[in-house]
């Protein structure tokens, strides 16, 4: 078995076997380290011998332990994404037989997964819940190389610096939270094959994973301001609120006001909200229709529906609201990135049962729905390239508005 760009682990195995004999004969044979481990491993090596580390010691008990350890798993971000990690690294096959070890940015490991069997004899040679194995009380090991370096690590038997680990080999990669710091540490532990190139390459892929789950995860927490701010359809914070959902005819409150508005000035005011830096009337005419509206058609509309809304609520230079509107789309939206399928389809109905009160048959209309059907034709300047994301934002209006116009539940 061999590593495509390193050495044999059978040379790997002898080299560090005798780098421990060269310990054990003490100070004087030290000198004689290089050339056994590679540069990584050396260097961790030397680190633990000056700080007085044992090479025989046996597990550190001053790691996390009861209480304590379940207050870290509890407060911790990787215990929300525990089950996409068992599913890719040990139930889709390749990892079977293994533990996966989950620990923290400073390397105390928080949980083992794996069959208990395994866990078991792993735990004999420290890798258990609650042990530290960052570099200062483990020496070198592939979670203490991936918190230090940041960077993926493999280590294989003999090449940690405690002889209790000689029996197992870890692969790692580094966790990071969406802004870039480090969070955590994935790592598989077994036999051998954990050297395997393809299963550092699984681990580094679930470390990656993981990422992109805190992520989205974080995207849903901390939406964007006009979610954040007109979620709700029924706030009474806001001093506007704009209702679509199964209208014949959409309906905005101004100060407790109900005013019906056209189909497009409930158009314009979707997008504003979803936009809280503004639009340019550039902007708002591609959104809105991709048949070249000019601008002219834009600055009557924006000055028709500154008429309903009073002068003090939409700003020019760009077109921009200047508080919240609260829309029943925005808490559509909010309730489906939520999974909260009953406040969907709470909201759903509720939209059905005012389209039925005002006698409207069940038929797709256009109108606000409108939205979505933006032009492409431009994605290959720059100025559309900017625009991709307001598209894809205004698809998801126009999709809401749609299925609302058939008035089901």
């Amino acid at each position: 078995m061999t590593r495509e760009t390193g050495p044999r682990l059978d040379e790997l195995e002898s080299h560090a076997t005798q780098a421990h004999r060269h310990l054990a004969a003490g100070r004087a044979e030290w000198g004689r380290l290089p050339g056994l481990l590679r540069p990584v491993l050396l260097d961790s090596w030397l680190r633990s011998l000056r700080a007085g580390l044992d090479p025989a010691s046996g597990p550190d008990r001053r790691g996390l332990r009861g209480a304590e350890l379940f207050r870290c798993r509890d407060g911790h971000p990787l215990a929300t994404v525990l089950p996409l990690v068992d599913k890719l690294l040990l139930r889709d096959g390749a990892g079977a037989g293994l533990v996966v070890v989950v620990a923290d940015r400073h390397g105390r490991v928080l949980w083992t997964l794996g069959a208990p069997n395994r866990v078991a004899a792993l735990a004999e040679s420290g890798l258990r819940e609650g042990d530290d194995l960052g570099e200062r009380r483990a020496g070198a090991n592939a979670v203490a190389l991936a918190v230090r370096t940041g960077r993926a690590a493999w280590v294989h038997g003999p090449e940690h610096f405690l002889r209790r680990m000689g029996a197992v080999t870890g692969a790692a990669a580094p966790v990071r939270a969406p802004g870039g710091r480090l969070i955590g540490v994935l790592m598989l532990a077994g036999g051998p094959r954990v050297a395997r190139p393809e299963l550092s390459a699984l681990v580094r892929a679930a470390a990656t994973a993981a990422e992109l789950e805190l992520e989205l995860a974080a995207y849903r927490r901390h939406r964007p301001a006009p979610d954040s701010c007109g979620a709700a359809a029924d706030s009474t914070d806001a001093r506007l609120r704009l209702e679509v959902l199964g209208r014949g005819q959409p309906l905005l409150t101004v100060s407790g006001e109900r005013i019906a508005v056209s189909q497009r000035h409930a158009e314009i005011l979707l997008l504003l909200a979803e936009r809280p830096e503004g639009l340019s009337a550039d902007h708002l005419a591609l959104l809105l229709d991709e048949t070249d509206l000019d601008n002219t058609t834009i600055r009557a509309a924006m000055s028709r529906l500154r008429a309903v809304t009073g002068p003090d609520i939409l700003d020019s230079r760009p077109y921009r609201l200047r508080g919240c509107v609260a829309t029943d789309v925005a808490a559509l939206q909010s309730a489906l990135d939520a999974a909260d399928v009953s406040a969907a389809v709470r909201l759903r109905r509720a939209g059905a049962a005012a389209l039925h009160r005002a006698g409207h048959p069940r038929s797709p209309r256009r109108g606000a729905a409108s939205i979505a059907r933006r032009g492409t034709r431009f994605r290959r300047s720059g100025r559309a390239r900017a625009l991709d994301r307001a598209r894809r934002r205004a698809r998801r209006c126009r999709g809401v508005v749609r299925l609302s116009r058939c008035g089901g539940a």
